[in-house]
């Protein structure tokens, strides 16, 4: 498979991530994560994030959202998110199914939450027969390639912790977001107030695995057993500790996350010659979104993978990643210009 723009899923892995889970594997480790490696990573989690922050390693994206979300909610209990969260439009269910709360979702012009927009949903509180709001969940950036800025991140802790609620963030993307603020993690996440986070690092160079955060001590009540209760506990879990020592260790996060940025500027400074293609949403991360002709789009996609975002509106998205290449965009606008030609635009 061709490099492509459908997902910063799709890429391979880092180098140094590849060394480093060779280095780790000599000799026999404790299992479950009482190894060496799980506390030096976290040791090195809690220089980026504050003393305070303990983590928890799952095996996926899905898994750390739901294990935030059991860690803030119960079943009674509700999360505010964006209509496009991906835990409510890719995760299949799993927050309603395994915790047992409803999500209570907010159309957003950009993928952001605001107070304003969060406040249509605060209500019922003491009212036995509606789930009573308990967290918000926020994308950092966001399923639109959005960011949200320090103050807007400061904005909604202040509200969840006014109305008794939690604040999360899911930080899939987060690498991306902290180089295009300039900002570090904990003066994005911590310093704002947050109270968890999802932590990923696949869409950006690692192999596989995902961390829980947990800022705030008064969530860290049993979750080591109801991360085994989810199927998360990896018994070798040393491999997961030792990808994200190098990453945050070797500057690793930061160098990807910059290139698939850039990469997506890039993108976006091409389409600007291509009037046909008109670009939904600022480009802040590594994501494009556009909308396009359907039978060119529909055609692209016989070269080249990648989603339509809405079909009903032929918008798609195109996603860089930390090996894309200036020759990738260049053939893949190339492309687009040729099917553009073909259907006669």
């Amino acid at each position: 498979m061709k490099r492509g723009f459908g997902s910063d899923n799709h890429s391979g892995i880092s180098p140094e991530i590849i060394e480093a889970i060779q280095q780790s594997n000599h000799e026999h480790a404790l299992a479950y994560g009482d190894d060496e490696y799980c506390q030096e990573a976290e040791r090195i989690f809690r220089q980026h994030f504050g003393e305070q922050a303990k983590v928890y390693f799952v095996f996926n994206g899905t898994g750390a959202n739901v294990l935030n979300i059991d860690a803030m909610c119960r079943s009674h209990e509700a999360v505010v998110c964006a209509e496009t969260a991906h835990i409510n439009v890719d995760e299949c269910g799993a927050p309603q199914r395994v915790v047992g709360c409803r999500l209570l979702t907010v159309d957003t012009p950009d993928g952001k939450l605001t107070p304003e927009l969060v406040k249509t949903r605060l209500h019922g509180f003491g009212f036995e027969h509606h789930s009573q709001p308990k967290a918000i969940s926020i994308t950092q950036s966001t399923e639109l390639g959005t960011l949200y800025s320090i103050d807007e991140i400061k904005a909604l802790a202040e509200l969840a912790h006014a109305h008794n609620m939690y604040l999360h963030i899911d930080g899939a993307r987060l690498a991306n977001a902290a180089v295009s603020l300039g900002c570090t993690f904990r003066q994005m996440t911590t310093d704002c107030g947050v109270d968890c986070l999802s932590f990923g690092g696949t869409k950006n160079g690692m192999l596989m695995g995902e961390s829980v955060v947990l800022l705030n001590p008064v969530l860290d009540v049993d979750i080591k057993y109801r991360r085994k209760q989810m199927t998360q506990l990896c018994s070798k879990m040393r491999f997961v500790a030792a990808q994200y020592k190098a990453y945050l260790s070797t500057g690793v996060w930061r160098r990807n996350a910059e290139h698939s940025n850039r990469m997506a500027q890039l993108l976006l400074d091409a389409l600007r010659q291509v009037p046909q293609a008109h670009v939904l949403y600022p480009v802040q991360a590594n994501s494009v979104f556009v909308r396009l002709p359907r039978e060119v789009w529909q055609s692209l996609q016989q070269d080249y993978f990648f989603y339509d975002w809405d079909e009903a509106k032929d918008e798609v998205r195109w996603m860089c990643s930390f090996d894309t290449t200036e020759q990738d965009i260049a053939d893949f606008v190339a492309a687009l210009r040729h099917h553009l030609s073909v259907h006669g635009y």
